[in-house]
């Protein structure tokens, strides 16, 4: 089973391609870059679109736009090719990098995207309750290096492949396939655009 696996929701996006469980290669790109990102890994495995048996994307939470272009570029070939696509979440891809961690992706507006008691959220960096020595990881996680140490929680190095989403942990977390319309977007908090028109 060859899988094309993307996410988009954090500025160092990836793409990732595998036949069952073997990584045949995987790229980090810039989210409007993902489908050509791909394309060039599907070449050189050897393989085209029409190869490809199912579909995996990141649901976010993240950027806004980041999420609905890798949203789209996963529906669209879904759609194209008529193959099933699952959404995972990028907190879990994220955490299945570094077992056991807390997630922590940068949400701008000085908050961020976590797990609290397991189930995702947005709120502030000095809100979250690490217990000591809890390992947190992910571009929040090295923003608010100082907010999560200082509350006890243990940070890699800013330069430590943790703190990127790979898109092979989206394919293999992914277990619920389907129709590409049912795969929904993990925003957790409304589009800058409308709170904008609710003013």
């Amino acid at each position: 089973m060859l899988t094309l696996a993307l996410d988009t929701a954090t500025p160092r996006s990836s793409c990732a391609l595998l036949s069952g469980e073997e990584l045949l290669g995987e790229r980090e790109t810039k989210a409007i870059a993902v489908l050509a990102a791909a394309d060039e890994l599907l070449a050189e495995a050897g393989f085209s679109a029409a190869d490809l048996d199912k579909i995996v994307c990141g649901t976010g939470p993240g950027s806004f736009t980041g999420i609905r272009i890798g949203l789209a570029v996963a529906r669209g070939l879904a759609l194209a090719l008529d193959l099933p696509l699952a959404g995972v979440s990028t907190l879990a891809a994220l955490q299945a990098g570094a077992p056991g961690c807390l997630p922590v992706i940068d949400g701008s507006r000085k908050e961020v995207f976590s797990l609290i008691e397991g189930r995702p959220t947005v709120t502030r960096p000095e809100d979250l309750e690490p217990a000591p020595g809890t390992l947190c990881v992910g571009d929040g996680a090295v923003r608010y290096r100082a907010v999560l140490e200082a509350a006890g929680a243990d940070i890699p190095p800013d330069a430590s492949e943790l703190h990127l989403v790979r898109a092979r942990f989206h394919a293999r977390l992914a277990t619920e396939f389907g129709p590409a319309d049912l795969v929904e977007p993990l925003y957790l908090r409304i589009p800058d655009a409308e709170k904008a028109l609710e003013r």
